[in-house]
């Protein structure tokens, strides 16, 4: 399992099957668990991906 809590050069993936990372990402990201899906579904499940389609790229992990 990925420690999200960890910083990094590593790009982290969000694993939506775990509902402590959802929860985890939605509070990191500031969507909702259906914005975060919807997001996954579009641009897959790499955090740096998420965080560039909202805008976020270059915001600390």
């Amino acid at each position: 399992m990925e420690d999200v809590t960890t910083k990094g050069a590593a790009d982290r993936k969000i694993n939506t099957q775990e509902a402590w990372e959802v929860d985890y990402w939605t509070k990191e990201l500031g969507v909702s668990k259906g914005e975060l899906q919807r997001l996954i579904k579009k641009v897959g499940n790499s955090a740096a991906a998420v965080r560039r389609e909202l805008g976020l790229l270059g915001t600390p992990y």
